[in-house]
């Protein structure tokens, strides 16, 4: 079974790139989803804040991207050790156009 997670959202924050102890590109970043939802037929205002991880080129892609900009996300979601956040693994991005 394939969970992907798909997600548009704003580019909120974006930390210092770095480098895994294995020496792979890690970048960690901060995202903003707004969107209007259908909920039991009725509209339903979503806002959201979600920690994201990228690694390798992609990381280093995201790294030089603007903050503000938007972007569709494609990834699955984990939990890091000692913690009960969720994480978006970035695993693709597209630029939203519109």
């Amino acid at each position: 079974m394939e969970n992907r997670v798909l997600v548009t959202a704003v580019i909120a924050e974006i930390k210092i790139l770095r480098y895994t102890p294995a020496g792979l590109p890690a970048v960690d970043v901060v995202l903003e989803h707004r969107s209007t939802q259908t909920e039991a037929a009725q509209p339903r205002q979503v806002n959201a804040v979600l920690k994201a991880v990228a690694f390798g080129a992609l990381a280093e892609r995201i790294a030089r991207q603007a903050v503000g900009s938007t972007w569709t996300f494609q990834g699955f979601l984990a939990t890091p050790r000692n913690s009960k956040s969720l994480v978006l693994h970035i695993q693709d991005i597209q630029q939203d156009t519109y």
